[in-house]
């Protein structure tokens, strides 16, 4: 395991984090504290969480497990998210200092800690004045409940305005950006990342193996069954299995992810995280296991050197479908310049 800076902290964390959505649902807490077992004898040490995943028990699973193992205690660097509601009420959601402060208090009970080293603010709020959230994480900092905060979900101009509204008022900046990126979804690319590299935000992928697709476990017009995420629901969120099927451009990134996998002796989930972590501003990847056996196979990404000629054809497989303004080819052309005759 690499390890990496958190974005433009100074704190390290592990190139490959702990996302434990699973925790509660999909894996129960004795599989969930193996999970977390498997993950520290690895050398990872960044785990993610937040406070809806499970409706609190994720956070709670998590916090038991820390009171068993105070030497791992010492070393994770841990992370929560909250904006979501958890209760009933009007004032029960959002990045108001009035929920933040509710939410943040209840996320370190059921962790057990007495500070978390990054909070994120899981979705933009578009009700709650920017100033207000980022006055309350700046005070969060001062009084030592957070280490850093980040964001979720933003887009471009929403990073870029929290940046600069931060730096305007002298108040602690962001450090991390958790978007959804991968070989499939990579529409990112064309704001958030040049955002996020322009503030040297650190990206912390989620969702890295596209909701399982880039597994290799689904086959061209064969729905799935059985215990996966689309075999139990094929119709589940942006990755539902329909709609991708019918996408030509699936087929053609799985089939250069098997490829790799092939040159590589490696899984095809080791070659779509390997191609994560050899992206522009990325710190930490994160992974979602229902079992043990999952998270050994995605650890093994680590030990993937796909080399530039590998990350160069996964890219252009993958290469995100655009019109030609403003994010084609018209849209590049105006936008480019070079110094004639120079470097």
């Amino acid at each position: 395991m690499d390890y990496r800076k958190l974005g433009n902290s100074g704190t390290i964390v592990s190139e490959l984090t702990l996302g434990t959505m699973t925790f509660g649902a999909e894996a129960d807490e004795a599989t969930s504290h193996r999970i977390l077992d498997t993950f520290f004898e690895h050398g990872g040490t960044f785990v993610d969480t937040a406070d809806v995943y499970s409706a609190g028990t994720s956070e709670s699973i998590i916090g038991r497990w820390l009171a068993e193992h105070p030497t791992e205690r010492g070393q994770v660097v841990l992370a929560t998210k909250g904006r979501f509601p958890m209760g009933e009420g009007p004032n029960d959601l959002g990045l108001s200092r009035r929920h933040l402060a509710a939410a943040l208090d209840a996320s370190l009970t059921r962790l057990g800690v007495d500070h978390v080293d990054l909070y994120q603010m899981h979705a933009w709020d578009a009700l709650t004045p920017l100033d207000e959230t980022l006055r309350f994480l700046d005070d969060a900092v001062t009084a030592g409940k957070i280490g850093y905060y980040g964001f979720s979900n933003y887009l471009g101009w929403q990073l870029t305005k929290a940046v600069h509204r931060a730096n305007a008022l002298h108040l602690a900046p962001p450090v991390t950006l958790q978007p959804q990126y991968s070989l499939l979804v990579r529409d990112i690319e064309h704001e958030i990342v040049p955002a996020a590299l322009d503030a040297s935000i650190g990206l912390l992928p989620w969702s890295p193996l596209g909701g399982g697709w880039l597994t290799g476990k689904y086959k061209r017009d064969e729905a799935p069954t059985g215990a996966s995420r689309l075999g139990e629901n094929p119709t589940r969120g942006m990755e539902a299995w329909e709609a991708r099927n019918r996408d030509e451009r699936t087929w053609t990134i799985l089939d250069a992810v098997q490829a790799a996998a092939r040159d590589h002796d490696a899984t095809a989930s080791q070659v779509a995280i390997a191609w994560l972590l050899a992206q522009p501003a990325v710190t930490s990847v994160i992974l979602g296991a229902r079992t043990v056996d999952q998270l050994v196979d995605n650890l093994g990404a680590s030990s993937v050197d796909l080399g530039e000629a590998d990350v160069q054809r996964l890219s252009d497989a993958s290469a995100p479908q655009v019109d030609e303004y403003p994010y084609g080819r018209a849209g590049v052309q105006q936008r480019h310049r070079k110094v004639e005759g120079g470097r």
